[in-house]
């Protein structure tokens, strides 16, 4: 029987114990990043799929998606009062992107998307508040603990950090807001509904609300971007609700939940074949 040579094996290990003893990093090699794609489309009375294809049981940030139980949670605690009140004006402390230092409404929060509103209803929810309200509305893993040693709960926890959702939970969540089955007020539907951006596809009156980030933490080289677009469409007394995801394994300059949204607007007529 011909004998092993266990020089090689023997120098690897000799290897390992010396770089354990020094305190080098040791770290498996990772597989490499694939793109996630989703794109999920149920019938919002039976629930039945009516479309599904790609990766959609997998949970991401929510981003700006959030916006839409926010808004539930704002009206539902009084914060908010309806379509134009309360109409909070920008703050330099705020620290905000061009396009958002300006007055800003619950419309305009939906509609462009502006995190310092956002900041501004947790901040008058508190820590215990909102933790409770997101608990309560089982939204994804209902983490809004932040990240670990930035005490940014109130901030940035639905923003690429603890809070996250799958594609599947984003239209069971849906099919629970249109269903009013959620513990909120009615007028917390009512005005969830009225205040989120409306569209126009094939035929489709849409409404929706985008989301994007970039996925990764500050050690990062290349950040992943992500896109979301989750909603309700309604055509001859059929709805539907629905979660696109994108998640590239290269970072974009463009914002994600844009083109995601519109891509999705351009292929719902061919998506759903009319009964």
């Amino acid at each position: 029987m011909r004998e092993i040579d266990r020089r090689p094996f023997v120098f690897a290990v000799v290897l390992y114990l010396l770089a354990w003893f020094f305190g080098f990093p040791i770290r498996a090699q990772s597989a490499p990043l694939r793109d996630v794609e989703c794109t999920l489309i149920l019938d919002a009375a039976s629930g039945e799929t009516l479309y599904q294809q790609g990766v959609c049981d997998q949970r991401f940030s929510p981003a700006s998606t959030f916006k839409v139980p926010l808004a539930l949670i704002g009206y539902d605690a009084g914060i908010l009062s309806d379509e134009h009140r309360p109409s909070w004006d920008y703050k330099p402390e705020f620290k905000a992107v061009k396009r958002d230092q300006k007055t800003v409404d619950p419309t305009i929060w939906e509609r462009d998307s502006v995190l310092w509103f956002s900041r501004e209803i947790t901040r008058r929810l508190g820590s215990e508040g909102f933790a409770g309200y997101v608990s309560k509305l089982d939204y994804g893993n209902s983490d809004v603990s932040g990240t670990a040693g930035k005490n940014d709960s109130l901030t940035r926890s639905w923003v690429n950090s603890s809070l996250k959702i799958s594609p599947l939970e984003q239209v069971d969540f849906l099919r629970r807001l249109l269903d009013r089955k959620l513990p909120v007020s009615d007028k917390a539907y009512a005005m969830t509904e009225a205040i989120l951006p409306t569209f126009q596809a094939g035929g489709w009156t849409v409404q929706g609300k985008t989301g994007t980030t970039r996925l990764g933490n500050d050690a990062d080289k290349v950040k992943r971007s992500l896109g979301w677009f989750v909603g309700w469409a309604q055509r001859d007394g059929r709805k539907i609700v629905f979660a696109r995801l994108v998640v590239d394994t290269k970072r974009s300059d463009t914002p994600k939940g844009l083109k995601t949204r519109a891509v999705f607007l351009k292929e719902l007529p061919n998506l759903i074949k009319q009964e």
